[in-house]
């Protein structure tokens, strides 16, 4: 069982920074895809980006490519998600999820292949 743990939600002004972490625990030997959502009221759940342990290849929606970096500290088991420019369009609660295994291209940002999921944290830009 892994269990995951985010932190970092904050509210911010248009154009300002946070970097999310996520720390795992629990988690065996192997490769993981672990991914970042998002999910703003009354809409549902987005992928935003992901990242293969097994050779630090990394996935980005389209609306955040180019803004936010994904990345993996093995040494500390913590998932980061950097935010760069963000504006009002980025408010979200927003989740870390983790799948053991190999990453499928095709649905590494979409929820159904996660097993997963942490609780979440709050991210809410003003303009």
């Amino acid at each position: 069982q892994v269990h995951l743990v985010e932190s970092g939600g904050d509210s911010v002004q248009t154009g300002g920074s946070l970097r999310l972490s996520c720390v795992l625990s629990g988690r065996g030997y192997g490769s993981y895809v672990l991914g970042w959502f998002r999910q703003a009221p009354g809409q549902g759940r987005e992928g935003v980006a992901a990242i293969y342990t097994g050779g630090r290849i990394t996935y980005y929606a389209d609306s955040v490519r180019g803004r936010f970096i994904v990345s993996y500290d093995s040494a500390k088991n913590t998932l980061y998600l950097q935010m760069n420019s963000l504006g009002p369009e980025d408010s979200a609660m927003y989740y870390c999820a983790a799948n053991p295994g190999a990453a499928n291209e095709d649905k590494v940002l979409l929820e159904d292949d996660y097993l997963y999921w942490g609780q979440g944290t709050r991210v809410a830009v003003s303009s």
